[in-house]
């Protein structure tokens, strides 16, 4: 007994040391949130607000923002400045990687590395096409639509399912916008606007719907190669409290298949530059960007420091699904108020994860995981949030 005494105290303190570093990456988040809360009545207008976005498809600068803002869309930041250096980020990570140095962080593109830039092409170009075949929607309603739901969703999924190939991204590409985008008008405006539900709701469940049957589609087709060989399960590793902050700014491009802190980095430095030259211009134009960013980090640094253990014996695990989905909706929903914070949140980064998980083991090979983690956003924000709404404090926006 007296042998292993040492070994439960080493581990209970290896598990403060976690949760200290979890609560200083939410402390430095809360006077960030502080900060720009109290400067944004003296911050200038340089450069366009959302609202100006409505002169037109037809705009060449308009639609450079519109494209450009659909790359940070999953994590409801809509913010050009924002997609731009996430994806320099995740250039320089991959550039990393290549040279071999010590600061290419966690791999990208679910951990294969090599196949980032297959995904990040056939993103963009699902994402180019989905503007050109549906962005008369946008002109038409005079509202936001779920342009962007390819970049994130069927494109790399398919190339990390099948491997690198023009023939796999360029298929993964159309599959996108033929299957994902349209699920997403009909379900956003036919489904969630007439029942209140969050437009998330709508644009996450087409991507799994659009993952199963393209999925199902590529089986058939003759030109596909086969299915990528499984890598071998990873070995066991113990985390120290630097792995947090990193893995929480990992877990904020984890839904655009990128995963890596450096390109997380660069996606909140973008967001919060744009905020600095107009809090009228990221976020949908609401001012509310600070208070999404601060949800997003809590619900990530909950989701890694309470499935730290998953994470460890696993080598990965779904912690992001929250920080794409039910945090940022519930903020969204209730204008931001602390209670929406924090209780979108922890439920999210409690709740969400293991039903991803046990619903990804289910699926067949065939499959990608990122039906499993779709499918988990839709319903974790269509319950979770309308249950917050019938209690007290929880005011709609």
């Amino acid at each position: 007994m007296t042998a292993t005494l040492p070994l439960a105290t080493g581990g209970r303190v290896r598990v403060l040391r976690l949760w200290a570093a979890a609560a200083a990456v939410v402390a430095a988040t809360a006077l960030l949130t502080a900060g720009l809360d109290a400067l944004r009545p003296r911050l200038p207008a340089l450069v366009p607000g959302y609202a100006s976005w409505g002169l037109g498809y037809d705009d060449p600068t308009w639609y450079l923002y519109w494209i450009l803002g659909d790359t940070t869309e999953a994590t409801m930041a809509k913010s050009a400045l924002g997609g731009l250096l996430m994806v320099a980020g995740a250039v320089f990570a991959h550039a990393a990687r290549r040279r071999g140095g010590r600061l290419q962080g966690f791999p990208l593109a679910c951990g294969t590395g090599v196949l980032w830039p297959w995904a990040a092409a056939s993103a963009g170009l699902g994402l180019l096409l989905s503007n050109l075949m549906w962005g008369w929607t946008l002109q038409a309603s005079g509202a936001w639509q779920p342009t962007f739901a390819p970049f994130v969703s069927v494109p790399p999924a398919l190339v990390i399912l099948y491997g690198a190939g023009w023939t796999v991204a360029l298929t993964g590409a159309a599959l996108g916008a033929l299957l994902v985008t349209p699920a997403a008008l009909v379900l956003v405006n036919l489904v969630c606007v007439p029942l209140g539900l969050s437009p998330v709701v709508g644009s996450v469940l087409a991507m799994s719907l659009g993952g199963v049957a393209a999925c199902a589609i590529c089986r058939r087709l003759p030109w596909m190669p086969p299915l990528r060989v499984a890598a071998a399960p990873p070995v066991p590793v113990r985390h120290g409290p630097s792995w947090v902050p990193r893995r929480v700014l990992a877990d904020f491009t984890e839904a655009h298949f990128y995963g890596s802190e450096w390109a997380g980095a660069g996606l909140l430095l973008g967001c919060v530059l744009h905020y600095l030259l107009n809090p009228a211009a990221p976020a949908y134009g609401g001012g509310l960007l600070p208070r999404i960013v601060a949800a997003q980090v809590l619900t990530a640094a909950v989701g890694v420091t309470v499935w730290r253990g998953r994470w460890e014996a696993a080598g990965w695990y779904p912690t992001f699904v929250p920080v794409v989905s039910v945090a940022p909706a519930t903020v969204l929903t209730f204008g931001g108020s602390l209670p929406s914070i924090v209780a979108g949140a922890v439920l999210g980064a409690v709740a969400a994860p293991p039903l991803a998980a046990a619903l990804a083991r289910r699926l067949p090979p065939h499959f990608a995981p990122m039906i499993a983690y779709t499918a988990t956003m839709g319903l974790c924000t269509a319950t979770i949030v309308p249950l917050l709404g019938l209690l007290p404090g929880f005011r709609h926006a």
